[in-house]
């Protein structure tokens, strides 16, 4: 095998989302596994829909996943531009060659002209609609007279007749077009600027690209590249069509589609460990041998398979992330929980009547259960609410004969000296005094100081609460 060299080549139209996020993610996976390249081209050809910094937004995110390219057009090494738009003399120079050798021919036919014989081949009942051929046809008198009136003009390539093009998909198979399903595309446009389909094979030519992974919406561009390869005499790369991501409702994933974050972005924004993205995105739509689904970088790298890339779609399960991301966040040292979490809550809550050390232990007390660092946020909010409000679950308990009777004693037990410690005392002398223990002691004294039927430790809970608070709500 030659030396693997892959590329991810998103337009600079947005930020990262989370389809070509895993396009970049398994090119990576499959390049650092076989020591190889992983190359970042910009396909920045779509001129009307780039916006500005949408390059520098995704090698951000890139580079905050840890895909980190080998190639870019800020880390050159011999296969540049890696901007599409800094290549045009480079696509003009191969559309040349293909008008001479006859493969392409200049069309000055208009768009009106184009929509109106489309139209008539609607009206005449065909399925799908192509180019007439009729700058292919002209004779050369009218091709003279073209040329002399500098009228604008397409490029398009004559696509060849009754051809089959076959390929192995290293997902799919085998996989057949044939040429007559296809008419004569476009290469170039009218302002020079060539189409998605035949840049990406002039550079991916140039770059040396062996192995091309990317999104199934791409496998009907695949006979097009492929007559191009075969005009130019070139050998193609090995093409692997990744299946779609679908949502819970096994729908494709739109980015209409609210009911799940798309982007790098937002997930960095809710304080979702890199980490935890790039192991969770691994598994959407490849699964290791094992059952092991915690996998470190250098992990999935080393078991990385393509072979066990899979063949049917990929369920965007969102509790399956929180689930990855709070195993990350459990692994992680306290002090970087609260680096991570405290800027959430310091954003919603007035934190100045509180010490370093008490907004620690707070952090600390959610470690466990944390999914993500803005959930900070929602999961000590017991703890500066003014007043409670009680679910259904807790208003039974506050219905049940025990619960007043370990209000009134815990009230008149509360310690002097508030420490973990002389609370736990307090509920021994509760629970002697009362005869009340287990579920209808424990469950009483939290519900009526937190308003919730689970949480965190109530020890600690009560102890962060402070005298104070812990007697208001008691009373």
């Amino acid at each position: 095998m030659n030396k693997v060299r892959v590329r991810y080549a998103p337009s600079p139209t947005g930020h990262l989302h989370i389809g070509n996020a895993r396009t970049a993610l398994f090119n990576y996976l499959f390049a650092k596994h076989y020591d190889g390249d992983f190359v970042l081209r910009i396909e920045d050809t779509d001129i009307e829909r780039n916006v500005e910094g949408g390059e520098e937004s995704q090698m951000y995110y890139l580079n905050w996943l840890g895909i980190t390219p080998d190639e870019s057009p800020s880390n050159p090494k011999g296969y540049g531009p890696y901007r599409q738009m800094e290549r045009l003399d480079l696509y003009q120079k191969y559309a040349n060659q293909l008008i001479e050798a006859g493969h392409a021919y200049k069309c000055y036919c208009t768009s009106e002209e184009l929509d109106e014989d489309y139209q008539k081949q609607i009206d005449a009942g065909h399925a799908s609609t192509r180019y007439n051929r009729k700058c292919l046809h002209m004779s050369s008198e009218e091709k003279a007279l073209k040329e002399q009136s500098e009228l604008p003009f397409t490029i398009r390539i004559r696509v060849p007749d009754e051809t089959t093009y076959t390929f192995t998909d290293m997902i799919r198979g085998e996989v057949k077009f044939e040429s007559k399903d296809i008419g004569d595309w476009v290469l170039v446009k009218t302002n020079g600027i060539p189409t998605y389909n035949f840049a990406v094979v002039i550079d991916d030519y140039l770059m040396a690209i062996t192995h091309v992974f990317r999104g199934e919406e791409h496998l009907s561009n695949t006979p097009k590249q492929l007559m191009l390869y075969e005009m130019f005499g070139w050998q193609p790369p090995e093409f692997a069509h990744m299946t779609l991501i679908v949502n819970e409702q096994r729908k494709k994933l739109s980015k209409r589609d609210h009911s799940i974050m798309q982007y790098m972005s937002q997930y960095k924004e809710l304080g979702y460990l890199p980490e935890a993205m790039f192991n969770f995105m691994a598994l959407l739509g490849w699964s290791p041998e094992t059952e092991q689904e915690i996998f470190s970088k250098e992990e999935l790298i080393r078991v990385f398979d393509e072979k066990r890339l899979s063949k049917s779609p990929s369920m965007f399960d969102k509790q399956k992330l929180t689930w990855v991301n709070n195993r990350y966040i459990k692994e992680l040292p306290i002090e970087k929980v609260i680096e991570l979490s405290v800027p959430y809550l310091a954003k919603e809550v007035d934190l100045s009547g509180y010490s370093e050390q008490w907004i620690h232990q707070l952090v600390a007390l959610y470690h466990d259960q944390l999914s993500y660092g803005h959930e900070i946020v929602t999961l000590s909010e017991l703890f500066f609410k003014e007043t409670l409000n009680f679910d259904d679950e807790a208003q039974e308990v506050l219905t049940w004969e025990t619960t007043p009777v370990v209000k009134s004693a815990f009230l008149n037990h509360l310690p002097e000296i508030w420490s973990i410690e002389n609370l736990k005392e307090t509920m021994n002398v509760v629970k002697k005094e009362t005869g009340i223990k287990g579920k209808p002691l424990f469950m009483g004294i939290r519900v009526l100081v937190s308003g919730q039927c689970h949480g965190p430790d109530l020890m600690s809970t009560l102890f962060l609460l402070g005298p104070d608070k812990v007697k208001n709500r008691l009373m």
